[in-house]
Formats: structure tokens, sequence, C-alpha cells
């Protein structure tokens, strides 16, 4: 409670055009919300520029925030709707020829492929550690991008019940790669 009572406070001050506030948010919470992004455009440059682009649009809109709300529910909903905004800006890009626009063909870097590689199976062998029902609301949240809210709809259970599962997955999945 007390970290979403410095979070709170903490925006309400980059609403009033505190930059250090800015900053120390941008320190707490974004290894957190490259996450998200990550989870969702699986490109860490793109995953990048939309941390960029949330922190942007968070200075930006900083007096829209309601203290009354979960401060770290409004940011995880910035950095989702920019990535999935994101996702679907880059599903309708179009590649060329032209290498002056810089959509040419990027080297392929073998060694960092099997890191990912690797990376992707510790995470796989991990999921399938935990029981379907939390495999699936965490695939909801963090692969679809759906609000716990939407989550719980969509799975037709209570909303406590849902923030309690993908709570407890992640825990689990933070034990399983560490």
């Amino acid at each position: 409670m007390a970290h979403e009572n410095d979070l709170t406070e903490m925006l309400v001050a980059v609403a009033r055009g505190d930059r250090n506030a800015l900053r120390a948010i941008y320190v707490r919470q974004s290894t957190r919300l490259f996450g998200i992004a990550m989870a969702i455009l699986r490109d860490r440059t793109a995953a990048a520029d939309v941390l960029q682009d949330a922190f942007l649009k968070l200075w930006q809109r900083a007096d829209q925030f309601d203290p009354a709300r979960n401060p770290q529910a409004w940011l995880d909903a910035i950095v989702r709707y920019t990535a999935l905004d994101a996702a679907r800006a880059r599903g309708r890009e179009t590649l060329t020829d032209d290498p002056t626009l810089g959509d040419g063909p990027v080297d392929f870097d073998v060694v960092e492929a099997l890191g990912q590689a690797e990376d992707h199976a510790r995470l796989r062998a991990c999921l399938e550690t935990l029981d379907e029902r939390t495999r699936h609301s965490i695939g909801l949240a963090f692969v679809r991008g759906l609000s716990h809210a939407e989550v719980a709809a969509e799975m037709d259970m209570p909303l406590g019940t849902v923030k309690s599962i993908i709570r407890r997955g992640l825990l689990n999945l933070r034990a399983c790669l560490s």
C-alpha cells in the first residue's frame, strides 16, 4: 500500500511538472513496464521505443491521473495500449527495397538468436509448470494485453480471483526463471 501511495504522490508531482518525480517513476518502474511492452511486441527495440513513448505520454497526460485510481494499473495501461498501437502499426508497415529508407535486411546475429531461443525455451518450460487456468490468465494479460478486468470477463471469474491467480503465477514464473 505504501508503494501505491508513493507512486500516486509521484504521479501528482509529475502533473505539477516535476521532472525529478518522472525520473523517479522511470527508475522504479521502467524494467517492469519494459517487460509488458516486450511481452506484447517480442522485439527489444520496439519495446524500448514504446517505453519511451509511454513515458512521454505520462509526462503529457499526468494531469489526467485520478489519485483515487490504482497508479500501477494506470501506468500499465499506458504502456499496454502504447504497445498495442505499435503492434498494430507494425502490421501495416510495407517494406521496400530502397536502402535509404532503413527497412532493408539486417544481418542475422547467431549468438543473439541462440540466447533468445534459450530464454524462450526456459520461459516455455516454466510456463508448463503452471496450471492451465494460471497459464491462460497470464497469456490473456501479457500476450493479448488485456486488463485484469477484461481477463476476468473473458474467463467468467471474479476480478479479485483473477488478480490473485495472475500474481501467484507471476511469482512462480519469477522463482522458476531465477
